[in-house]
């Protein structure tokens, strides 16, 4: 039973890689989220460029922002239960 946890090596670098993953993940969204309203406020001409018959770059960007949620949460599901958790449930087995 080590309640002190907390100040070991390991479980500092665990808290580090949830906080990287949290921000690296966040980032991205938001770089992708801010760059697509910017594009709109300053630039909606070239969003109204037409790729296919009746479809734009407006259209296929929106679309690709919703994708690009969903790759990111798929990423951040993969992480957590290939890494994150399994490392969550030994830190709760230590402190046991």
């Amino acid at each position: 039973m080590n309640n002190n946890i907390q100040n070991t090596t390991d479980f500092k670098k665990f808290i580090k890689t949830r906080w990287l993953v949290s921000l690296l993940l966040t980032t991205l969204m938001l770089t992708f989220y801010f760059g697509f309203i910017i594009t709109i406020a300053y630039f909606p001409n070239l969003l109204a460029i037409k790729v296919f018959n009746e479809l734009n770059i407006g259209i296929t960007s929106g679309i690709f922002l919703i994708l690009f949620a969903w790759i990111l949460t798929g990423v951040y599901i993969f992480w957590a239960n290939n890494f994150y958790d399994k490392k969550a449930t030994h830190f709760k087995k230590l402190i046991k």
